[in-house]
């Protein structure tokens, strides 16, 4: 800790390291912007803070990720449905994203890592990642509905039949980054947080997706919202 100044203003710059198999950066800035600062400006009303560093860089990263996050859902949204010529199935297929969001809360809350930068970055990676295995099963299911199944055997067939498929391509893509999460070294340490992020969050994508997205369809058809690929509207 050292004292100076900056512009005639006496300044005192505090540096420090955290742990974040114990507790990020993020959550000591949150706690002391909602907890300390507010106490020692009603105290000392002419104090002023300015953060830096990590904390600065990680503000502008989020900003950053937050917005192209938005823009890769767009894009998704307007990909899915031009491919099935519908505005629902797309919000229907989009489903697994915040699914995946709770297999990541999750693999964090278990391997005793906390939420990060890095631990959102494998978050929005999983965006165009997840979405591949619903739409494998949308489209098995609209294939059963055409070939006139009724509503409620054709999800069950479809999930029956794309099962293996689903899961087999989710444990692939696990399997290759399980190296990387069982690292020990400082350097992998890093992004261990991305990896659990992916990990996890394929995996509850995979094992949840199986049972929504053929409720949601249903729900749909409940409502007289999905038809026949081949019918027009």
């Amino acid at each position: 800790m050292r004292i100076h100044r900056i512009d005639g203003l006496r300044s005192l710059s505090i540096y420090g390291d955290t742990d974040n198999s114990k507790i990020s950066s993020f959550e000591i800035m949150n706690d002391f912007k909602l907890n300390m600062m507010p106490k020692l400006l009603q105290d000392h009303p002419e104090l002023r803070f300015d953060f830096e560093g990590q904390a600065k860089d990680a503000e502008k990263t989020g900003k950053s990720m937050g917005q192209g996050f938005l823009i890769g859902l767009f894009g998704v949204f307007v990909i899915l449905s031009f491919q099935f010529k519908s505005y629902l199935e797309p919000i229907m297929v989009m489903l697994a994203i915040p699914l995946a969001f709770i297999g990541v809360v999750w693999g964090h809350f278990l391997l005793g890592h906390s939420l990060s930068m890095p631990s959102m970055m494998g978050f929005i990676s999983l965006a165009g990642i997840v979405v591949n295995d619903s739409i494998l099963l949308v489209q098995y299911i609209r294939h059963h509905i055409d070939e006139g199944d009724e509503i409620h055997h054709a999800v069950v067939l479809a999930s029956r039949e794309r099962f293996r498929a689903v899961f087999i391509t989710s444990l692939t893509t696990a399997a290759g980054l399980l190296p990387l999460l069982l690292e020990t070294s400082l350097q992998a340490q890093i992004i261990q947080p991305l990896v659990i992020s992916i990990v996890f969050g394929i995996f509850a994508s995979t094992c949840l997706v199986l049972f929504m997205i053929p409720c949601a369809y249903v729900i749909l058809s409940d409502f007289g919202l999905t038809r026949p690929h081949g019918s027009k509207s």
